[in-house]
């Protein structure tokens, strides 16, 4: 199994930026692909980011494109999620995932979850 612990999540202005992490412990040889997902009170889960453990391939949605970026440290077992020039509709919670078995923006193609963490931003 792999456990993972998100943090960096807060209350910060519109217009600022955070770096969200997730630390991986456990089974991380296993890993395949790590991603970041996001959940607004009242709206379907969405995909924000996703990133290949291995080759590092990343995807980005458009919909955060040019301001969200998504990397990773190996030796740390630790992916990151920065995001920049923050919006109100980027609240929510945050959460990381792992997945086995193949890289994929698809949340189903991930096993293990974080218990997340919030991100407010005011206006």
């Amino acid at each position: 199994q792999v456990q993972l612990v998100e943090s960096g999540g807060g209350l910060v202005q519109a217009g600022g930026s955070l770096r969200l992490s997730c630390a991986a412990s456990g089974r991380t040889f296993s890993i395949y692909a790590m991603g970041w997902f996001r959940q607004a009170p009242g709206k379907e889960q969405e995909s924000v980011g996703t990133i290949s453990w291995r080759g590092g391939m990343t995807w980005i949605a458009d919909s955060v494109k040019g301001r969200f970026s998504i990397s990773k440290d190996n030796a740390k077992n630790t992916v990151y999620l920065q995001i920049n020039s923050l919006k109100p509709e980027d609240t929510a919670v945050y959460y990381c995932a792992a997945g086995f078995s193949r890289w994929s923006r698809d949340p189903a193609d991930f096993g293990s979850w974080g218990q997340g963490t919030q991100v407010t931003v005011s206006s």
